[in-house]
């Protein structure tokens, strides 16, 4: 028998969630995780099926031969069935006179059940450990366990019993001349997968076919519908008009006979912990220890160590790697294990009613020369390579993990601890994010970076809306300056020549100056929409903006009550700016700086700078700007200034300057007394050099 390339054990992918309880169950360490899923390493791969068992997912699936069975039964007029003595457990449903009619309507030519073979075995062992000497053996009924210490405890394969298991122990009674011979195909039927890897094993290769699970059994049958009709009690096979094979049978007092001679004993109690001491009459002694068993995950790999150690003066180590062959992946109902381990005891109590033991006893005897050993081959695993110490402080360094407290130890990666873990990732079988200590921590991270990112759309998508609003009322307020300024300046020129030709006195005089004022103030409002407005490019040329700060306060008016000061930290004063438009920035802020302190305060330009950017603030100690005005400062036309003391369009263009210098400019104030001293800063920042 023949597995493929991909191993006993293969993952869907597609049901992987995640969760590393294979991992965590393994005893091997045999399952890799790349990218989150997890597969099985087929060479490091013992067949303890623990990874089938926790996945909640069904994300396991085993090597499948039904279809070679298929073939065997079409190929050859001699292909044999030998059924694992577990069946009791699996088969609740039939009696053994229709699961035996069902499986020779499949078209096996006789179906053995393998406890004979089980009690060829416990006679082995009886005599094995009746011999003289002080000879430590390790049992090997159990086919995860041999290849466990094969593949782990290479250095104790001397120590594994040379004995042959049940299975292949019937399968060597099939080929006998006496029984069907050596040209006869022979199929194992049970609930292990591990005894699919011991089919394979180049040792005894050509003695079993195939091996088949219980549920690959059902299938079978389902797919070649075979049904049992238990009312018939003929016990016979009958066609269904070529739409399947209907069995009869009730059981009656033939049942036990339905398998094909030779018939066993207590082997049909190796399915059990313990079972094989009994069937071979060598009870564990508490008080000298020379017999031992145990069973399940850790108590078989804890085993191991110690008789690896010499722990103990163990003579014989009986171990299966789960609870038993009952507790095998193979079985298709999901009876606890203390149901199916009632079903195995009922079974063999029912044997013995009525059992022939002279029979027994001949059979036993004719294959009493039967060659019932074999030889294990080493097969080391351990060739992952242990990293130093400082590659695993690397690696938890990685993790988050920088003092001895960072390691939890919590297992969810599926490793016992943090520094296990480390080093399972160093082989290459898992990965960092295994971790959820870690994951949930870099989660954090994201989440955070995710809102600062969201935060800063939310702004930049608020800018972007500003600034389509000013665009358009840009263009808006450009043709209306462009309408308006032309009639008005005809209207203005024909006010200030009736105003020379009117005597002063007149009362006229007063009426056409007020129309000049207000004229001139029409003029202004436009000149600012069009500064407002402009498409003009950015003249950039180097400019010392600390020189320009000082030559910009020169030229302005400020009150004698309002105290100015110049603070510079740069150390490279010079900046390509339109030095133009940086200074009409400048004296829009400072020019509303002194309106905010009509009773005199301090006024502050603070200028910085970077490599690459310049910064320049203006704060004063003014009233402040309530709340509910920060989010309009910007806009058009807003102003808190009494009618005709500003047009509202100051900001607006300082800000559409900044822009067009690639630069920023935010506001910080406080308005509320209580909260603290009452002052504004404008905070611009551009790029030293143009982007």
């Amino acid at each position: 028998m023949l597995i493929g390339d991909d191993g006993l054990v293969t993952t869907i992918k597609e049901r992987c969630r995640r969760c590393y309880a294979c991992v965590r169950e393994c005893p091997a360490e045999a399952i890799r995780i790349v990218d989150g899923q997890a597969s099985v390493i087929p060479s490091r791969c013992i067949g303890c099926a623990n990874c089938f068992r926790v996945c909640s997912q069904n994300a396991k699936q085993a090597f499948r031969e039904v279809e070679r069975t298929f073939d065997l039964l079409a190929s050859s007029d001699t292909v044999v069935a030998i059924v694992a003595p577990s069946f009791p457990a699996e088969f609740t449903d039939l009696n053994e006179s229709q699961l035996v009619g069902m499986m020779r309507g499949l078209g096996f030519a006789a179906v053995h059940e393998v406890a004979f073979g089980a009690d060829l075995v416990a006679r082995e062992f009886a005599r094995l450990l009746a011999a003289d000497g002080d000879e430590r053996y390790i049992a090997t009924p159990c086919p995860a366990v041999v290849s466990f210490v094969r593949k782990y405890h290479p250095h104790l394969t001397p120590s594994l019993a040379p004995i042959v298991s049940p299975m292949v122990a019937m399968a060597r009674v099939m080929h006998d001349p006496a029984m069907h011979g050596p040209d006869a195909k022979v199929v194992f039927v049970g609930p292990c997968i591990a005894k699919k890897g011991e089919a394979a094993s180049p040792d005894i290769i050509f003695e079993i076919d195939a091996v088949l699970t219980f549920t690959e059994l059902r299938q079978m049958f389902a797919e070649r519908d075979i049904t049992s009709a238990p009312d018939a009690g003929d016990g016979t096979v009958d066609g269904d008009d070529g739409t399947g094979v209907v069995v009869g049978g009730d059981g009656g007092a033939d049942a036990a006979d339905a398998f094909d001679p030779p018939h066993g004993s207590l082997g049909s109690l190796f399915p059990l912990a313990r079972g094989l001491l009994q069937a071979a009459n060598l009870p564990e002694d508490l008080i000298t220890g020379e017999i031992i068993a145990a069973d399940g995950k850790e108590s078989f790999v804890e085993a191991v160590n110690d008789f690896e150690h010499g722990e103990s003066e163990v003579r014989l180590l009986d171990i299966l790697a789960c609870e038993g062959c009952i507790a095998g992946v193979g079985f298709s109902n999901d009876d606890p294990l203390y149901r199916r381990r009632a079903q195995i005891s009922r079974h063999t109590m029912r044997q013995t009613d009525g059992f022939d033991q002279e029979l027994w006893e001949r059979n036993m005897t004719a294959f009493a020369g039967l060659d019932l050993s074999r030889a294990y081959t080493a097969q080391d695993e351990r060739f992952l390579v242990e990293p130093s110490e400082r590659e695993i402080a690397e690696i938890l360094r990685r993790m988050n993990k920088t003092t001895p407290e960072d390691e939890l130890n919590c297992g969810a990666c599926g490793y016992g601890t943090c520094r296990r873990h480390a080093v399972a990732v160093y082989q290459g079988i898992a990965e960092e994010e295994m971790c959820l200590q870690f994951v949930i921590e870099k989660l954090s991270t994201t989440v955070g970076d995710l809102e600062d990112s969201h935060r800063s759309l939310d702004s930049t998508k608020e800018a972007l809306v500003k600034s389509e609003k000013l665009a358009s009322m840009g263009q808006l307020a450009a043709g209306i300056a462009h309408e308006v300024n032309n009639p008005l300046g005809i209207l203005l020129l024909q006010a200030n020549i009736l105003l020379e030709e009117v005597d002063t006195s007149e009362p006229m005089a007063d009426d056409l100056k007020l129309i000049v004022d207000q004229a001139n103030r029409c003029k202004k409002i436009i000149s600012g929409l069009l500064n407002f407005a402009r498409q003009s490019r950015v003249v950039r040329q180097p400019t010392d903006l600390v020189a320009l700060t000082e030559d910009t306060l020169r030229t302005m008016p400020i009150n004698e009550n309002i105290m100015v000061r110049i603070e510079s930290t740069m150390d490279d004063r010079v900046a390509e700016l339109d030095a133009d438009q940086m200074v009409q920035v400048l004296t829009n802020l400072v020019s509303n700086a002194q309106q905010a302190m009509p009773d005199g305060g301090a006024l502050i330009i603070n200028l910085s700078d970077t490599p690459d950017e310049v910064t320049f603030m203006v704060t004063d100690t003014g009233v402040g700007i309530p709340h509910e005005n920060m989010d309009k400062l910007f806009d058009p036309f807003f102003t808190t200034k009494q009618v005709g003391k500003g047009t509202g369009l100051g900001l607006a263009v300082t800000h559409g300057i900044v822009k067009m210098h690639r630069g920023q400019i935010r506001v910080e104030s406080n308005a509320d007394p209580a909260a603290g001293p009452t002052e504004t800063t404008f905070v611009v920042t551009l790029p030293r050099h143009e982007l």
